[in-house]
């Protein structure tokens, strides 16, 4: 399942979210900040919960993706530092606490999920700051990136404000040809 949806209380909305949801999880924030704050409020719903980012010391962090590795219930908070390279098929949900980079970046990141073919979820919350807080980046880049990050932005927006199928708008984004409802997305 995959679900776009306005950030209210990210907090309650991602506990909600965890509580219907057993087995491992990763939930992406967008700063070592956020991802320490997160992981420490999450860890109220009784689930192991760990975070995961460039800041933490190398040990912690590789012991941490071990711990995740090894776990059929953690849940990792973690920058989008984290992901690379996981084998771990058994992911059944992964959630974004905040608008990602990319549109690239959001497929990539929620295809952790269901890897081995069970039942998964993806979930995004977001907020107008965060689009507002994207397009002041666009102002701090060397003006030959700008047009393609723009675009990129602009399709991110246009995933987000659908109406119709969000897997469609994806999967053509990518260059396939999907049905027009995919009847697993929050909006079919």
């Amino acid at each position: 399942d995959l679900s776009i949806t306005p950030r209210d209380n990210p907090l309650r909305q991602i506990t909600r979210l965890i509580e219907g949801q057993p087995g491992p999880g990763i939930v992406y924030a967008p700063t070592r900040a956020g991802v320490e704050k997160l992981a420490d409020q999450l860890g109220a719903t009784g689930r192991t919960v760990l975070p995961y980012h460039a800041g933490l010391a190398p040990e912690v962090r590789a012991a941490n993706q071990a711990a995740f590795v090894a776990s059929e219930d953690m849940i990792m908070v973690a920058t989008v530092a984290f992901g690379m390279g996981i084998d771990k098929p058994d992911v059944r949900f992964v959630a974004h606490a905040a608008l990602p980079k990319s549109i690239e970046s959001y497929y990539q990141e929620t295809g952790r999920a269901g890897r081995d073919g069970d039942p998964a979820v993806a979930m995004m919350l977001w907020g107008a700051e965060d689009f507002a807080r994207a397009r002041a980046r666009l102002g701090e880049m060397d003006e030959t990136r700008l047009s393609g990050e723009r675009a990129r932005l602009d399709m991110l927006a246009s995933l987000v404000e659908t109406p119709r199928c969000r897997r469609a708008i994806l999967l053509r984004h990518f260059g396939e040809n999907p049905p027009e409802t995919c009847g697993n997305c929050d909006n079919c």
